[in-house]
C-alpha cells in the first residue's frame, strides 16, 4: 500500500482542565512524530500491511528524526528532504472535551507531484491512501491530485481521508468533492461529513457522499461508524467502549485498521470492526502512533 501526505513533528499538550488564557495551565507535554499520513502508515504496519509513505520534510534534524522513527517502525519511506525548508510541526492541545491543532505545515507544503508519481509507478502496491491535507493546501494540491491520477493510471484502488473540518470549509465542499470524485472510498468524521454533506444523520451524509465516490464511511467516535455503497447498501458498527487517554491519531488508526482489512478482501462490516478496534487501541495511549515493538 502507498500512503501520501504529511510527516511532521507533534508537540502534544495534554491538559485535564480548561486552558487559562493569558496565564498558566498545567499540562503534560510530549514531542513525537505525527502527520495524518505518517500516523496511518505506522498503524498499517501495526495491522500487518507493508506500506510506503510518500511525504516531504526539511533538511533539518527534525526531518531526519521523523524519517528514522518511521523506518524503525517498519514503514518504507519515500520522503524527500527539501534543502532550506523546515519540517512541519503541529501543536496539539488535547483536553478532556476537545482537541485543537495549531499547524505549521513547513516542508509538507512542498510535496512534489513528480515524487508522488514516481513512487506510485515504481511500487507493486495495489492501493493508494491519500490524506486530504495535501489537497486542502495550495502548495501541495498538485501533488495530491497527481497521486489520484497516477493511481488511476496504474490501476490502484484509492481511498481519501477528508482530514480536517476547518480547511475543508476554507476550500469548500464542492471543490474538495470534485478533486476526489471517483475515488473508491472517502472517510470523514462527523465534523468533516457535515462540511461535505450537510447536517443530518451519519447514514444520510454517507448516502450524499456516494454521489461523488463509490463508498463513503462516516466516523462517529464512540457512537461507531457507517459505511455506504453507491449501490445504496449500508452497514454500521458500534464504537468500542475503552478508557480514553488521548484521541490523537485515533482516526488515523481507524483508517489503517479498516484499509488493512478491506484491501485484504474483508467486507464492510469486518472492515469497520477492524477500524474500530485499532482506533480503540489508539485512544488508550498518549500520542498518534502505535507503541514501539
Amino acid at each position: 500500500m502507498i500512503v501520501v501526505g504529511d510527516l511532521v513533528t507533534d508537540v502534544l499538550v495534554t491538559h485535564d482542565r480548561p486552558i487559562a488564557f493569558g496565564s498558566d495551565t498545567a499540562a503534560a507535554i510530549t514531542v513525537s512524530g505525527g502527520g495524518q499520513a505518517a500516523n496511518t502508515a505506522a498503524w498499517l504496519v501495526r495491522a500487518g500491511r507493508p506500506v510506503t509513505l510518500v511525504a516531504a520534510v526539511g533538511d533539518d534534524v527534525a526531518g531526519q528524526e521523523r524519517v528514522a522513527e518511521l523506518a524503525a517502525a517498519g514503514v518504507r519511506c519515500a520522503v524527500r528532504a527539501h534543502p532550506g525548508a523546515v519540517t512541519g510541526s503541529v501543536v496539539v492541545l488535547a483536553g478532556p472535551a476537545e482537541r485543537t491543532m495549531i499547524t505549521d505545515r513547513g516542508a509538507s507544503a512542498l510535496l512534489d507531484p513528480a515524487d508522488v508519481v514516481a513512487a506510485i509507478a515504481a511500487s507493486q502496491a495495489q492501493h493508494l491512501h491519500l490524506s486530504g491535507y495535501p489537497l486542502l493546501h495550495e502548495g501541495s494540491r498538485r501533488a495530491g491530485l497527481a497521486a489520484l491520477s497516477a493511481a488511476a493510471e496504474h490501476g490502484l484502488t484509492t481511498s481519501v481521508d477528508a482530514a480536517s473540518a476547518a480547511p475543508l470549509r476554507s476550500v469548500g465542499a464542492e471543490a474538495f468533492l470534485a478533486w476526489v470524485r471517483g475515488a473508491d472510498l472517502l472517510l470523514a468524521n462527523a465534523d468533516e461529513a457535515e462540511v461535505l454533506a450537510g447536517p443530518g444523520l451519519a447514514a444520510e451524509q454517507a448516502a450524499r457522499l456516494t454521489g461523488h465516490v463509490a463508498n463513503a464511511v462516516v466516523k462517529r467516535g464512540a457512537a461507531g461508524a457507517v459505511w455506504r455503497e453507491m449501490s445504496g447498501k449500508s452497514w454500521s458498527v458500534p464504537g468500542a467502549s475503552v478508557p480514553v487517554e488521548d484521541t490523537t491519531g485515533a482516526g488515523d488508526a481507524f483508517a489503517a485498521g479498516l484499509l488493512a482489512a478491506w484491501c485484504g478482501g474483508a467486507g464492510p462490516v469486518e472492515a469497520l470492526t477492524a477500524g474500530a478496534a485499532l482506533g480503540a487501541e489508539a485512544i488508550t495511549r498518549i500520542g498518534g502512533r502505535p507503541s514501539p515493538g
